[in-house]
């Protein structure tokens, strides 16, 4: 397990980071789009897009999961629906029906059942175990197939689902979909900011922000096939806001291990400071309760490695949160809610109703078609 003194200080890494992200923007090819919409972002590279790019996620989201017929040829499905990303985030599809892509990203996932079918042993092969506070009808829980699509226009959500579906035609059928958006966000470093949520917390302050990080935490290295990509997890909760709500501040604060006007830890600073999960008050309590959501889910305690969350509130049927989670091991998610299904505050405010688990795929380009290195 490493210590928290061996990580770096997100104060230390963070301005390099934006050094080095604007220099990568800077060497991207992007396509110019009429009007001053927002600047677009590039659909091919080593990664694709949406997960890392752009750093501060767009505003609105829709995560449509579906089934992959039987009998399909996974290789050639991939590789249109990468064709069709590359037309609609240039702004040269007419299925946009006039919209500007702007900032458009589509991020396509393929569940276990098409990895292991490939190679039981690979990233993105084993389908996550059932937890507790879960209420997941079989239609929700799995899938074969991930099109998140982001954008700063919530109109065009919708519209770009509807090419991608009606290009895959009758090879796949949809299981389950969810839109949602970000709260306002919050400036946590130079070149980072974080959303609040449906709890009025900031959301996502800890995560792999740093490019070193991200080789070692996001990122998988291997084998070739899938170097490149990445895990997700999805989990759509609903929240008894209500009964959150009816909490007194310092008992909210309580349940998060943060400050709710300014994000910071219990322990002090400011939203930048490492938690310091050993700080206690002069009677031998500690700063950040041992039940709070902070102390639960740090990754240092759990014995992981950090996760890129990227989540996104919506309010139908009920308030709620669609949690993405990205990393290079699906371990990272599972020892890490293991760990907070025995003591974490937060959770009985939460209900899972669907769950899914995806390997984002390597990124691709015009002459290495979406889904190539894994499906020939």
């Amino acid at each position: 397990m490493r210590r928290a003194d061996d990580l770096p200080s997100r104060r230390t890494f963070l301005g390099a980071t934006a050094l080095a992200a604007g220099l990568a923007a800077a060497c991207e090819p992007r396509a110019a789009q009429p009007g001053a919409g927002a600047a677009a972002v590039p659909a091919t590279g080593t990664h694709q897009a949406g997960v890392t790019l752009p750093r501060e996620a767009q505003r609105n989201l829709l995560a449509v999961v579906a089934d992959v017929a039987d009998g399909t040829a996974v290789g050639p499905l991939l590789a249109e629906l990468g064709e069709a990303i590359r037309a609609l985030t240039a702004g040269t599809d007419a299925r946009l029906l006039g919209l500007r892509p702007d900032d458009l990203t589509v991020t396509v996932g393929v569940g276990p059942r098409l990895v292991s079918a490939v190679d039981p042993a690979l990233p993105g092969a084993t389908d996550l175990p059932p937890f507790r506070h879960e209420r997941i009808d079989p239609r929700a829980r799995g899938g074969d197939l991930l099109l998140q699509v982001c954008a700063g226009d919530p109109v065009a959500l919708s519209v770009v689902a509807a090419a991608l579906l009606g290009r895959a035609g009758d090879r796949v059928r949809e299981r389950w979909r969810q839109s949602g958006r970000r709260g306002a966000t919050v400036p946590v470093d130079r070149g980072l900011t974080a959303p609040r949520n449906v709890f009025g917390f900031v959301d996502g302050v800890v995560g792999p922000h740093a490019e070193e990080q991200q080789r070692r935490d996001l990122w998988l290295a291997g084998p070739a096939p899938v170097a490149g990509g990445a895990v997700a997890v999805l989990r759509r909760m609903e929240l008894d806001l209500a009964r959150f709500a009816a909490l007194p501040r310092a008992d909210q604060e309580a349940v998060f291990g943060r400050r709710r006007d300014d994000g910071a830890p219990l322990s002090g600073g400011d939203i930048a400071t490492d938690p310091d999960l050993g700080a206690k008050t002069p009677d031998g309590r500690y700063l950040i309760p041992a039940g709070a959501h902070l102390r639960r889910a740090h990754s240092t305690a759990a014995g992981v490695g950090l996760m890129l969350r990227r989540s996104y509130s919506f309010d139908d049927p009920a308030p709620g949160l669609l949690f993405i989670a990205f990393q290079n091991d699906l371990a990272t998610f599972t020892k890490t809610l293991t760990r907070m299904e025995n003591g974490d505050a937060l959770l009985p405010f939460t209900t899972t109703t669907a769950s899914a688990t995806f390997l984002v795929l390597p990124g691709f380009d015009e002459r290495r078609p979406l889904g190539a290195t894994l499906f020939h």
